[in-house]
């Protein structure tokens, strides 16, 4: 089966000067996609897939039309006692497992999982991930990976011999370029780790951020949020894209296009 080209990291064009074009056909893309949407069933060889394991793409900078730039989502499904094949990549990913229990396996240390919990691939990162419960586990998988891309950090691929390996020179520990501290941080966080929190969105259960420290993550912000039926969250701004994946319950969610005015005060 022929490979289907795929883009990882869009640039922007326009036939004129300003990018009020771009603009419109990004706002123009449907914002909602559900079971039956897949943009990428891993056929083109970027997935640390086994012959058991199974990788499917929801949302990317490749597809068309395109959504975000920067954040990228996908699902993995390992069946009972199964794995995938061991890989490494210079940006870091979080799952959040859905469904089962197992373990990872991430620069040869173990970190077990089960349902509910987030499990950090940290930045540089050989890892497996195994499923050592009886039956198939399920993960959503999100991460920021065009923006290591961006930076030209776009090493990846899998253990094995190099060919040529002695005109690279001796192997180094890329551990030595990290901030001090880092490796003590906190790669699972369970729900009994965080606290649900009344906002003005609703009740909130921060996962990672900004305001969790302890937790290894230096790229994306993961909560859940529940909202009552028949409530709404608060009318929010901001700048980042932003990917909702529904756990339970049916709504809708209402977007306002934003105009500035580029002036000394905005």
């Amino acid at each position: 089966m022929a490979k289907k080209s795929r883009v990882f990291l869009r640039g922007m064009s326009s036939e004129q000067y300003g990018l009020k074009e771009f603009r419109k056909a990004q706002l123009a893309a449907p914002r909602v996609r559900n079971d039956d949407f897949v943009a990428d069933d891993a056929q083109v060889g970027h997935s640390g897939d086994s012959q058991d394991s199974r990788t499917w793409w929801r949302i990317g900078p490749g597809d068309e039309p395109f959504l975000t730039q920067n954040l990228q989502v996908h699902f993995v499904e390992i069946p009972a006692g199964k794995s995938n094949h061991g890989h490494g990549h210079q940006n870091e990913a979080v799952f959040y497992i859905l469904r089962g229990k197992g373990y990872e396996i991430h620069d040869d240390v173990k970190y077990p999982w089960e349902a509910g919990d987030l499990a950090v691939v940290h930045v540089d990162s050989v890892h497996r991930h195994f499923n050592d419960g009886d039956e198939t586990a399920k993960a959503l998988v999100v991460k920021a990976k065009s923006t290591w891309m961006y930076h030209n950090l776009i090493q990846q691929g899998r253990s094995g011999p190099i060919e040529g390996e002695d005109a690279f020179g001796p192997r180094e520990d890329w551990s030595r370029l990290w901030t001090p501290g880092l490796a003590e941080k906190v790669k699972i966080v369970k729900p009994a780790d965080t606290v649900w929190e009344t906002t003005r969105d609703g009740t909130v259960r921060v996962i990672c951020s900004k305001d969790t420290p302890n937790v290894r993550v230096v790229s994306v912000d993961i909560y859940e949020q529940e909202i009552p039926r028949g409530s709404r969250s608060a009318k929010h701004l901001h700048m980042p894209d932003e990917v909702a994946y529904v756990l339970s319950g049916r709504g809708e969610s209402v977007q306002w296009e934003v105009e500035a005015e580029i002036a000394e005060r905005y």
